[in-house]
């Protein structure tokens, strides 16, 4: 296997030297190697994983619960000819590793480098572009019919989990695939975060022993025999037929798969490298779609991931020993602003009750769920629904507030506009991680929100800049009787002005005579920075805190058009669509120069968001230069 690393050497209980992971031409050899080797693989592939994301910070313990899954995968099919999709695919490490990247692995998530997420443009293995949910039987399926209908020939293995079940796009594909009979496999990589573990040996022997090429002819022969007796073979058949659907429904967990044409193999032990391997030879001959139950456990390998999955999900650079971050803010950040305020409102208001996509944590509603646990629901992977689910409940005098990260509220634009602002209902939709979020990168970026929001009838729609306004926003929104959203960035609240708000009203931050930066959100603290460098150059600039994208204050941009003879709109989310075009389309009677800035009309990449800003010229410096080009025109 070849020669050993100083560095990374170690040997297992059984006294097995570990070889270095470069040693050899991944995924070929996979198919070579035998299963003890392949466990020793497991053990440096869990190592290496550790070691690098403890310094570029990532998706830890889902990656560490699915290695044995990965090798399976790569020995048993022809990658890249068959095709593997990785839903969410923040679980694609391993894989990336194992395709001829683990030298670029010191980049991942980092400015310029490979990205957390499977990426077609990034390797011929990456057959797909994942990075939200329960998307990747759709895609799945797709391929493989197109697959029939060219007359090509390869596998398709669409791998999902990690809640993902939970989204009602993957059930809609699964009820697609069962009609359909394509051959396909669906592989759920369960880890005690969606689907309910399976108990029992009995489950377990029934599912692997349905799974064989064996069972599946001999159960096939006997039918077709049995139906050819006279008179009485059909109803032999129907007899035995109701008989294992019976026994089916007693003992097998996945039935559900069954009755939507999937055959069901499962549970298996999804850290069992032979039996995953066995379990997908059978299942390439079976045909019609193949449903694979895997039970794992995230953040295998890591007694501290294990102990504490959430944290170890997606976390920053961190220390090895003792599992802390090396870098921690002492602010509070937006989301524990939002959360702390939100239960301070409800202790006054019972009808306040809040909602979560699988994001209890991560938008900062632990507290209030702890609480007030009768008043929190976390809906699952199912944004859609969570938006309706706060209609119903608002339509009956509750006041739902839906935390939702702005790039999965993308999710739910049908039911905000039809359930919601139709019928104006007082829902609020605190949108979490608006704007650029950083190392996540495009499937990520929260820049789309304004432009999809801002032009529907009902809504009111601010974006505060600091974490004093994100709490006085709360309070206005509470007491909206009408569909209200809050957009608010990801990190540690910034400190600002504090002003009372009233719905439409702008704030004026500094008063200026050359020219006037009207900014929203996070981007005010951009905008003083800016002011500052253009005032030791001796131009002086006003500027504003435009507060309220819907309504937008008119009588405030029609006496900054009297006064000044540049207004700089600056935003974070894309100029297409933004905040800015709508106070150009305010202004279009007026004679003074408007220059929009925001997020050009494309995909942004992932990075930091420091690098992002300078990048595209919408840190300090850049905004500075585009007042200063401007007033120069």
């Amino acid at each position: 296997m070849g020669k050993k690393t100083k560095t990374r050497d170690k040997t297992t209980e059984a006294g097995i030297t570990r070889k270095h992971l470069t040693d050899h031409k991944f995924p070929e050899d996979l198919r070579t190697m035998d299963y003890e080797d392949l466990e020793i693989l497991s053990y440096e592939l869990r190592d290496f994983l550790i070691d690098s994301v403890s310094k570029t910070g990532g998706h830890l313990a889902p990656n560490l619960g699915i290695v044995e899954i990965t090798l399976a995968l790569h020995r048993c099919f022809d990658t890249p000819k068959d095709k593997l999709i990785w839903d969410v695919g923040h679980q694609s490490y391993v894989h990336k590793i194992l395709t001829g990247r683990i030298d670029e692995f010191v980049s991942l998530r980092q400015h310029g480098g490979i990205s957390g997420f499977p990426k077609s443009s990034e390797s011929e293995y990456d057959c797909f572009d994942t990075g939200h949910s329960s998307n990747s039987i759709s895609i799945g399926l797709g391929m493989a019919t197109a697959r029939d209908l060219r007359g090509e020939d390869y596998n398709v293995v669409s791998i999902i989990g990690d809640g993902a079940l939970s989204g009602g796009l993957a059930f809609e594909a699964l009820n697609n695939a069962g009609s359909s009979k394509t051959n396909m496999i669906i592989l759920l990589n369960d880890n005690g975060m969606s689907i309910s573990k399976n108990t029992g040996g009995l489950s377990s022997s029934l599912g692997r022993i349905t799974s064989t090429d064996k069972y599946i002819h001999t159960k096939t022969q006997i039918k077709k025999g049995l139906s050819k007796v006279p008179i009485i073979g059909d109803s032999v058949v129907s007899g035995i037929h109701h008989a294992k659907e019976n026994i089916k429904y007693a003992v097998i967990d996945g039935i559900l798969f069954e009755e939507l044409g999937c055959k069901y193999i499962g549970p298996v032990d999804g850290h069992n490298i032979k039996e995953l391997c066995e379990t997908l030879e059978h299942a390439k001959g079976i045909q019609g779609p193949v449903f694979i139950h895997a039970v794992t456990q995230k953040g295998k390998g890591y007694t501290k991931a294990e102990n504490n999955p959430n944290v170890f999900h997606g976390i920053g650079p961190f220390d090895i020993d003792s599992g802390k971050p090396i870098k921690k803010s002492k602010d509070s950040s937006n989301s524990e602003v939002f959360g702390k305020k939100l239960v301070d409102l409800a202790k006054k208001d019972e009808r306040i009750v809040a909602i979560s996509a699988a994001m209890t944590e991560g938008v900062g509603l632990k507290s209030f769920a702890a609480k007030f646990p009768k008043r929190f629901f976390d809906v699952g992977i199912a944004e859609g629904h969570a938006v309706t689910f706060a209609a119903g409940m608002a339509k009956q005098g509750l006041k739902p507030f839906a935390a939702i990260y702005s790039t999965f509220l993308q999710r739910a634009y049908d039911e905000i506009v039809e359930d919601v602002c139709l019928q104006n209902l007082p829902v609020v939709l605190c949108i979490d991680r608006a704007g650029v979020v950083g190392e996540d990168g495009s499937t990520h970026h929260g820049l789309f929100d304004i432009s999809y929001l801002k032009n529907l009838p009902n809504m009111t729609f601010m974006a505060p800049s600091n974490g004093k306004q994100l709490e006085k926003a709360l309070e206005l929104a509470q007491a909206i009787d009408s569909p209200c959203a809050i957009r608010y960035p990801r990190g540690a609240s910034i400190k600002g002005d504090t002003f009372d708000i009233q719905i439409g009203q702008s704030h004026t931050v500094k008063e200026g005579k050359d020219a006037v930066i009207w900014a929203f959100g996070p981007m005010i603290s951009l905008a003083v920075e800016a002011a500052e460098l253009l005032a030791d150059e001796g131009i002086d600039v006003g500027i504003v805190d435009g507060m309220f994208i819907r309504p937008m204050d008119k009588f405030g941009l029609y006496a900054a058009a009297s006064k000044y003879p540049l207004i700089v709109t600056l935003e974070d989310g894309v100029i297409s669509g933004g905040a800015g075009e709508s106070i150009r389309a305010i202004l279009a009677d007026q004679q003074t120069k408007i220059i929009n800035m925001g997020w050009p009309d494309q995909f942004i990449e992932h990075g930091s968001q420091k690098e992002l800003y300078a990048q595209y010229g919408l840190d300090a410096a850049g905004i500075a230069d585009t007042v200063r080009k401007g007033l120069s025109r």
